[in-house]
């Protein structure tokens, strides 16, 4: 609401002071706000967003996905869980974008580690997609199929070079990790695979 309210240039300034800029974590160029530690940006990126849509979208799976995870994990171990997966997806953007000069935002990464887990903890789940017949149509499909055709598209579009402002390694490195974080996060008494 905040970032909403702003007049463009203040918007802009913004996503530069608290986004994650690749070449300002490396060092490469000074920092844009000397009282903060370039670290920092790996966490406040995830609260940044560029507009309403991009809100709501992320919203939105982190509604339908991570209630489940954070009656999984406990309350702690999920905050911990979704700001680690927002770190590592931060560092998988940097990873394949050592010379971005262009601020991170989005907490896209971070829900894509909720999504991780939730492959991992509840792929035969059924959600529910809107499915275009003639109109938009609720289907149920079990998890592991929407979330796999999910992380097929991130894939497809690093594979064809996109040149879209979207952070696709942020994805890919936020859902990894979710896979990974999941297993020993989760409470003991939550099975792998939904218990199957």
């Amino acid at each position: 609401m905040l970032q909403s309210l702003q007049p463009p240039a203040a918007f802009e300034e913004t996503t530069i002071y608290f986004g994650m800029i690749p070449i300002v974590v490396r060092d490469l160029y000074p920092a844009p706000l000397p009282w903060l530690p370039d670290w920092a940006t790996f966490i406040t990126y995830a609260f940044l967003h560029a507009d309403w849509l991009h809100l709501l979208t992320n919203m939105l799976f982190l509604w339908v996905f991570g209630d489940n995870i954070e009656d999984a994990m406990g309350h702690l171990r999920f905050l911990v869980f979704y700001l680690a997966c927002a770190v590592l997806a931060a560092l998988s953007h940097l990873l394949f974008n050592l010379d971005g000069n262009g601020p991170l935002i989005g907490a896209s990464g971070a829900v894509a580690g909720v999504m991780g887990a939730y492959i991992l903890l509840f792929p035969h789940a059924r959600v529910f997609v809107l499915a275009r017949i003639v109109i938009p149509v609720p289907l149920p499909v079990p998890a592991f199929w929407m979330l796999g055709f999910w992380v097929a598209t991130q894939l497809f579009y690093v594979a064809i070079g996109s040149e879209e402002p979207v952070a696709w390694w942020a994805h890919i490195g936020g859902f990894l990790s979710g896979i990974v974080l999941a297993a020993p996060m989760r409470r003991r008494d939550v099975p792998l695979l939904g218990g199957r």
